[in-house]
């Protein structure tokens, strides 16, 4: 996620990060849940998932404390890490890579090609190293602007640990040390591609991006792919579903979100007033247990029409049609 707000407004408002808890999903299945405090980039949801020859950690997180979190884990269990996959290439779910890295060495990251856009000149990510640089050092920046733009910048030096170290190139059935998961990989959805996973065991789903609280984040986005993606989603029979930034939802409360992220771009499609739109959304995923205020969806919701229009219902990244 890559939040439009990112280093705006309350950055000396900052309450002190915490190592977030594990929680367990399913027998077998742990989560570890990102967070978002004022004036920090979030981190993404983790998943955990035990395997006869380790651990396969779901996407990484951004902050030192959320890796930490992965680590502690992984201390704990007296586990290596032996998979690492990455839903997605956005920083708050593929930052703690390099940090994972560092301590199981032999850990394989699995994910698309899609980063690589983003990586050469002019790309995504690319094009704001040398302003972040820049900031990093002015003698004006608060402190947690100064870390933040650092620790964005320690994440781009070591680059190569966005890549995969195998390129998961088609959906399918795979192993992951020794634990069979079922790979989807959508063509531009979130990303150009994004994994999402399915666990047959557990009947958990891990979605990454594709549901994301507390609006969806379009600024990489093919909405019109990701809308049907959401219905693949749930053609499959999971009973529960783990968002990339939010709560892990029931299959009833999956649909709600499915169909709100329906009437919304329905209405951004229309010539209907922002504010009708933003509405729409926000008044649909009002009874999930991840909208803690409904004005924060409101106004993210907003912001988006107006974003998605100005650049043809979609994001200037997407390649679709």
């Amino acid at each position: 996620m890559l939040l439009p707000l990112l280093f705006a407004a309350a950055l000396a408002a900052d309450d002190t990060p915490r190592a977030p808890a594990p929680q367990t999903i399913a027998p077998g299945v742990t989560l570890i849940a990102g967070a978002m405090y004022p004036g920090r980039g979030p981190d993404g949801n983790t998943v955990i998932f035990d395997a006869p020859d380790g651990l396969v950690v779901v996407d990484t997180g951004r902050h030192v404390w959320h890796s930490d979190a992965i680590l502690a884990f992984a201390r704990e269990r007296d586990e290596p890490i032996d998979s690492i996959i990455n839903t997605h290439w956005h920083l708050d779910h593929a930052s703690g890579n390099r940090r994972l890295k560092a301590v199981f060495p032999n850990a394989t990251i699995f994910a698309t090609d899609a980063v690589d856009r983003t990586l050469e000149p002019g790309g995504f990510l690319e094009r704001n190293v040398a302003n972040a640089r820049a900031r990093a050092a002015a003698p004006d920046v608060g402190a947690v602007e100064r870390e933040e733009r650092e620790n964005f910048l320690a994440t781009m030096d070591a680059s190569r640990f966005l890549r995969p170290t195998l390129s998961m190139q088609e959906s399918g059935r795979y192993n992951f040390a020794r634990r069979r998961l079922d790979v989807h990989i959508s063509t531009g959805a979130v990303t150009d591609a994004d994994i999402w996973l399915y666990d047959r065991r557990s009947r958990v789903a891990v979605l990454g991006d594709l549901v994301t609280f507390p609006s969806p984040f379009f600024e990489t986005a093919c909405p019109d792919q990701w809308r049907a993606e959401l219905d693949r989603v749930w053609a499959t029979p999971f009973r529960i579903a783990i968002p990339g930034h939010g709560a892990p939802m029931t299959r009833a409360q999956f649909d709600i979100y499915r169909h709100a992220f329906g009437a919304f771009m329905d209405c951004v499609d229309s010539e209907a007033d922002a504010g009708a739109c933003a509405a729409i959304w926000s008044e649909g995923v009002a009874t999930l247990s991840s909208v803690a205020d409904l004005s924060e969806a409101t106004e993210y919701a907003t912001y988006y029409v107006g974003y998605l229009r100005e650049n043809g219902g979609k994001a200037p990244t997407c390649l679709s049609s």
